[in-house]
């Protein structure tokens, strides 16, 4: 049995992760789209976290337009964010209230996101 229902959902869900410490785990999934992303379960939050690359140097108004229309019209859960210069998508859900549709709801979309939205943001890479 899984120590709580987080790590409980990623069994469920048949990814491939590790436990990187007690209640934080690294997906490294490829065949459902995500590698790298971490889930955090930090009392009361479960934080679900992927970095995606390196903010460009150039052409930055464009790249950051970029990012907030595709948080405001493209992102079922989650939005895009920037941490000491890399773009990250993050999303926070409560320990308490998450169930399994949620937390699946969200791993789907942040794949979903990562498949489509790359490609488009990693044409700024370099520029």
């Amino acid at each position: 049995m899984a120590a709580n229902k987080i790590e409980q959902y990623l069994i469920d869900l048949m990814y491939t992760y590790r436990e990187v410490e007690p209640n934080f785990w690294i997906i490294d999934d490829p065949d459902h789209g995500l590698e790298g992303l971490a889930v955090i379960y930090a009392e009361p939050l479960v934080i679900i976290r992927i970095q995606l690359m390196d903010a460009p140097k150039s052409k930055r108004l464009e790249f950051f337009t970029k990012l907030l229309e595709l948080n405001a019209g493209d992102l079922v859960h989650g939005a895009y964010g920037l941490d000491n210069e890399k773009v990250v998508l993050i999303d926070t859900l409560q320990y308490e209230t998450v169930d399994y549709s949620q937390f699946r709801a969200v791993l789907d979309a942040f794949s979903l996101a990562l498949t489509q939205h790359y490609p488009i943001l990693s044409a700024y890479r370099g520029v």
